[in-house]
């Protein structure tokens, strides 16, 4: 399978920025974490929540359909993602 998708495009770049968390942002009480990674020529936006409840680190990763096509588009994409999420759920997304 690996064979098609690297024929097709599918296959990682290898770029150093795929993936990587951005550096985190304090928001409402939580840490966010834009984590962006390409996806058939895009980068997918996604992302990593924290907070540490009671003394331990709880942490809500999110993945979303939309795609841009620069790396800071979807890292700014993703952090306004990541305050709509704390907004709307608060704490209850650890449960």
């Amino acid at each position: 399978m690996s064979f098609w998708k690297s024929l097709f495009g599918g296959g990682s770049s290898g770029s150093a920025d795929e993936g990587k968390p951005s550096a985190p942002v304090e928001y409402n009480g939580f840490t966010i974490r834009a984590a962006p990674y390409k996806a058939e020529g895009q980068y997918q936006t996604a992302g990593v929540i924290t907070k540490d409840v009671g003394g331990v680190t709880k942490e809500h990763k999110f993945i979303r359909a939309d795609r841009h096509a620069s790396l800071d588009d979807a890292v700014e994409f993703s952090l306004a993602k990541a305050r709509q999420i704390v907004d709307q759920q608060g704490e209850r997304m650890f449960s």
